[in-house]
């Protein structure tokens, strides 16, 4: 055999180098290579276009909800596409009058739309629910012709809403009919839109996850490309009513679809969650706790994507006027339209989470939550105290002249090197412009 040619040994010794030299690559760099968090993970707001007809009780208008999607910087958003508003006489599909609010938004490319595939039809027996294979197949070819009419807008799609929360009083809401009607859905939604999630569950409030584990047990994940759920705690005690109790419920339900399918990163979706501002009634929240859960809870977001797709907060605007009534109270903006501390809170903790690589928590002291990322531009921190009375302060170690600092809300940031930062249940937003990850030191304020 001859001797192998000098060239080709240098090459061979190269790419050995560089094989080499990729298993050793540090972290930062190889967070260079990786995608940015609002191309990977979908942060909406749930609006209602597709209730009510032309004109919104709720005071819904497009070209004003539009603004305010832009504004926020979201990158999704989440609606009601009804099978009796779809599907008129004579089986005829499409957009009508009666969902001109819906079509307008969709068709804006305000945002990527997922869209609740629901409701009976008034002239089709047996289909609220779908519980016969005739009403199954009606809805199924109403499924199909509705995807088909927005495949271009690349959307998403959720088969019904909180299905368990009506079997409390009806028991044709079975988990047995709700897989037969994936079974029938989802391969006709698929055969036009391919690339669009289909996604099982929108599970409401479901105490000891019984009614989810039955759903689970029919192997319905099989039917599904991601598992979607509600939570909220707005109704528990005050010192549950936090992101933190939000992310345990959520950690529990992964566990759960991670048996069920056999996947512990099988895709989730939170479709609904949020707090009212409900006054004069024991479940709302101020509209400061509103704001700072809901900031936490999107920059917490960005830790879990290995399996966390996406997350829709309820609601964009107030559902009406009633000060003491708890679905009138969700919004983001008020119901005149002007934005509440909580939309200023969720730009901001978007804006500047949106851009990183990577993320990861930590725990500072007890209580104390950081979120630390990378990004292109340097490295990011957010820092918060989970409870509200907790007080701490923080100060970057070493010198960081480019350093700065500020509050989700704020209009500008401040230098951060040297300074000790006061630390509470709003997140401080702390970005290291050019360079790595900020080390933090803590103590109790003073």
């Amino acid at each position: 055999m001859a001797p192998p040619h000098p060239r080709s040994s240098i090459r061979d010794a190269v790419r050995i180098a560089s094989l080499i030299a990729s298993f050793l690559l540090p972290a930062s760099v190889c967070a260079q290579q990786a995608q940015p968090l609002d191309a990977r993970f979908l942060l909406g707001v749930g609006t209602h276009q597709g209730l009510g007809g032309p004109v919104s009780a709720r005071g819904y208008v497009p070209a004003e909800n539009v603004g305010q999607i832009k504004q926020l910087g979201f990158n999704a958003f989440r609606d009601d596409f009804p099978w009796s508003d779809f599907e008129t006489g004579e089986r005829r599909m499409g957009f009508t009058p009666r969902l001109g609010r819906l079509e307008a938004q969709v068709k804006s490319g305000v945002a990527r739309p997922l869209l609740i595939l629901a409701f009976g039809h008034h002239l089709v027996p047996n289909s609220s629910p779908p519980t016969s294979d005739e009403a199954r197949q009606r809805f199924a070819d109403y499924a199909a012709a509705a995807a088909q009419s927005v495949v271009a807008q690349h959307p998403l799609f959720e088969l019904w809403n909180e299905w368990n929360l009506a079997a409390k009083k009806d028991a044709a809401f079975s988990p047995e009919n709700y897989l037969a009607l994936a079974q029938a859905v989802r391969p006709v939604v698929k055969r036009v839109a391919p690339n669009a999630p289909f996604l099982v569950g929108a599970l409401g409030d479901d105490p000891g996850w019984t009614w989810t584990e039955k759903m689970l047990r029919t192997g319905i994940l099989q039917y599904a490309d991601g598992a979607s759920i509600h939570l909220y705690n707005f109704c528990m005690g005050p010192s549950k009513r936090t992101s933190a109790e939000i992310i345990d419920r959520l950690t529990a339900f992964r566990r759960l679809v991670g048996r069920a399918s056999g996947n512990p990163d099988f895709p989730i979706y939170v479709t609904e969650t949020g707090w009212t501002t409900a006054t004069a009634n024991k479940c709302g929240v101020s509209e400061q706790a509103q704001a700072d859960n809901t900031a936490q809870l999107i920059l917490w977001a960005s830790t879990a994507t290995r399996w966390l797709k996406g997350m829709w907060l309820y609601e964009l605007k107030d559902s009406g006027k009633d000060p003491s009534d708890l679905e009138h109270n969700f919004g983001l903006y008020r119901f005149d339209n002007s934005p509440k501390p909580v939309a200023c809170a969720a730009q901001g903790a978007w804006a500047f989470i949106r851009s990183s690589l990577s993320a990861e928590r930590h725990e500072l002291a007890s209580g104390v939550v950081s979120i630390n990322a990378s990004t292109a531009a340097g490295g990011r921190v957010a820092v918060w105290a989970e409870a509200p009375e907790r007080r701490y302060e923080v100060r970057l170690k070493g010198d960081a002249p480019g350093a700065t600092f500020a509050m989700p809300c704020d209009s500008a940031a401040k230098p951060a090197s040297g300074a000790w930062i006061p630390v509470s249940s709003t997140p401080v937003l702390i970005a290291a412009n050019d360079g790595a990850i900020p080390t933090l030191e803590i103590r109790p304020a003073r």
